[in-house]
């Protein structure tokens, strides 16, 4: 029997406005709010929301057996509170039905994993309690940013205690291997690996509504019949999509929403059913060890992350902002850690690529740049005015090893103040229990020479009386 994992990705970035060079130093706000609520309010009203209403019916028609997972960006959901918030509303309802899991991502949707291990671990924990806040689910299956995995990447998510990943089914990776099982990390022996299959997720994703496509249309029959194909031993297809693949990429009159709603009648009849990540990973064993050494993702024909750092315009941004990482981690500023925050997310420097042919399409027509060199200028303008404050606060003529020794000196003091505050409340208690010793004890003495008293008040006895 063969099950299908499905997952949904949504992520929305903070656009930046038109942020001029002689805007450094005068400007320290850099979105551009109008293109943010005009852009996630009309995917919400085409695709977000219909989709909602579409996956709770085809939970309830299918008796709960229809299940789905869903990966959310922290900047998403800020903009769903702020410009749409019945989408949240709308997702909590999906989350009640029990069948709908939430995975951990990046809150940022950043590439922190490449580079900063600390900042990569402070934005899961902050996605995590985000996600348990909203849908009271913690996460044990975690999906990086645009699918990015390495062995190392796999060591960290681990030792903060995730279960499982899900990455890309590249071919340069898995070879002659299928994506169709369950596997295990070499950077991490109790991690599992989840692979997205890539034909059958693009079937979806890039070639529905392609009608120069020689399967065009893909109906839900023949799409379940190519899964129910599959060998027998290959028992997990995971199926992992942009959420905007409803509505957006492919309008309604495409039939993709009636395409969903037959999924799970045609399901049942191949004896197929749909399992959530956690699931899946309680249900199979492991049929051998993978080893990712370069950094693998979803991105472009290389499935490599040479989408966000394949160029040096990416790089030198790349590089710039995470060079003040130790600095901000330092701030206390509100203001400055938001910032540093929606400036890490990959988008920008998706925007800054400079590749052709089916690639370069794509980078374009997400990209609300006239040209990557446009998108390189605007951003760096914006993070040269991030840095100057960040410089305000820690000069930058302070060194990386000075940081470094400032926040072990700050850990430690932490470390000691919380050991004093155990001592002094231990004291305390003490204190307390020794006060009420005394208002015992001379209540006993009290007592005692009452009793004193009462004995030697009494007239002995005479002979005759005895």
């Amino acid at each position: 029997m063969s099950a299908i994992c499905l997952y949904f990705q949504i992520h929305q970035p903070f656009r930046l406005k038109r942020y001029r060079f002689f805007d450094i130093g005068n400007d320290h706000y850099y979105y551009d709010d109008f293109s943010n609520d005009e852009i996630i309010t009309r995917i919400a009203q085409r695709s977000y929301l219909p989709a909602n209403d579409l996956l709770l019916e085809m939970i309830n028609n299918s008796n709960k057996r229809f299940k789905v997972a869903f990966s959310i960006s922290g900047t998403a959901i800020e903009q769903f509170q702020q410009y749409v918030p019945e989408f949240i509303d709308s997702l909590k309802k999906l989350a009640d039905t029990g069948c709908v899991e939430f995975v951990s991502e990046t809150y940022n949707h950043s590439l922190a994993s490449l580079i900063n291990q600390e900042e990569f671990r402070r934005q899961v924990e902050q996605h995590s309690k985000l996600i348990y806040e909203l849908f009271g689910q913690k996460p044990i299956v975690f999906k990086n940013t645009e699918l990015v995995y390495n062995d190392e990447i796999a060591s960290y998510i681990s030792d903060m205690g995730y279960k499982a990943v899900l990455t890309e089914g590249a071919k340069h990776i898995l070879g002659w291997k299928s994506p169709n099982y369950l596997y295990t990390s070499a950077g991490a022996p109790k991690m599992k690996l989840l692979f997205r299959n890539p034909k059958l997720s693009d079937d979806i994703a890039m070639r529905f509504s392609d009608s120069s496509w020689h399967e065009y249309p893909l109906t839900a029959d023949k799409y379940m019949n190519w899964i129910a194909q599959s060998p027998k031993e290959e028992q997990l297809i995971n199926i992992a999509l942009n959420y905007e693949t409803l509505g957006e990429n492919h309008p309604r009159e495409t039939g993709i929403f009636d395409f969903f709603k037959a999924l799970p009648r045609f399901a049942e009849e191949k004896g197929i059913e749909f399992w959530t990540p956690s699931e899946a990973i309680a249900k199979l064993k492991p049929v051998d060890v993978i080893s990712v050494t370069h950094p693998i993702s979803g991105a472009d024909e290389a499935r490599d992350v040479s989408a966000w750092l394949g160029n040096d315009l990416q790089n030198e941004a790349y590089k710039k902002l995470y060079s003040v990482a130790e600095r901000v981690h330092l701030c206390s500023d509100k203001r400055l850690l938001q910032d540093w925050s929606y400036l890490q997310s990959s988008d920008h420097f998706f925007y800054m690529s400079t590749k052709h042919f089916s690639d370069g399409v794509a980078h374009a027509l997400f990209s609300p740049y006239e040209s990557p060199y446009m998108a390189f200028t605007n951003y760096m303008n914006a993070l040269s005015d991030f840095i100057v404050r960040v410089e305000e606060q820690y000069p930058l003529s302070i060194e990386n090893e000075e940081l470094n020794s400032l926040l072990t000196t700050i850990k430690n003091q932490e470390s000691e103040i919380e050991m004093l505050n155990k001592e002094l409340n231990s004291l305390k208690t003490s204190l307390a229990e020794r006060e009420n010793t005394k208002d015992v004890k001379p209540a006993k003495e009290q007592k005692a020479k009452k009793t004193i008293k009462r004995t030697c008040n009494r007239k002995p006895k005479s002979e005759k009386e005895e």
